[in-house]
């Protein structure tokens, strides 16, 4: 789990997302007219174009989609983190979410390698998760 990152911000697209991450679950929109889930969260669904949305959980199991290993830290805060993995993940739900990997060696990432979320380490403000091998 990175540390140092900013807090969240929290806005009208985004608040029910923190919320779920702030119990320990992942939660996305999914569309009341044709059922879609859509991330990332946004007034209306790019599959039909419908305005009424549920906040849904989601297992936060899935699979790695793509994922790069940062070598050179972004923030001074992650100075001292780096190497580190972030990863696309499709969930089993259908959608694909940007986070960071752990749990394992970095050469040890592979496509399509099952993962869940992990919210063990959530020390700071923000309450998030990573994908850790299954």
């Amino acid at each position: 789990m990175l540390r140092g990152l900013p807090a969240a911000v929290r806005d009208v697209d985004t608040t029910q997302f923190w919320a779920g991450c702030d119990r320990g679950e992942i939660l996305v929109q999914r569309c009341n007219d044709c059922r879609t889930y859509r991330w990332p969260p946004g007034p209306g669904c790019p599959s039909c174009a419908s305005t009424e949305s549920t906040w849904v959980p989601v297992t936060g199991n899935g699979t790695v989609y793509s994922w790069v290993v940062v070598r050179v830290p972004l923030a001074d805060a992650l100075a001292d983190q780096v190497p580190y993995a972030v990863g696309l993940i499709a969930l089993d739900e259908g959608i694909r979410i940007v986070s960071t990997i752990s749990g394992c060696e970095l050469e040890d990432i592979q496509p399509d390698m099952p993962v869940r979320a992990d919210f063990t380490d959530t020390s700071e403000d923000t309450p998030i998760f990573t994908f850790i091998p299954t």
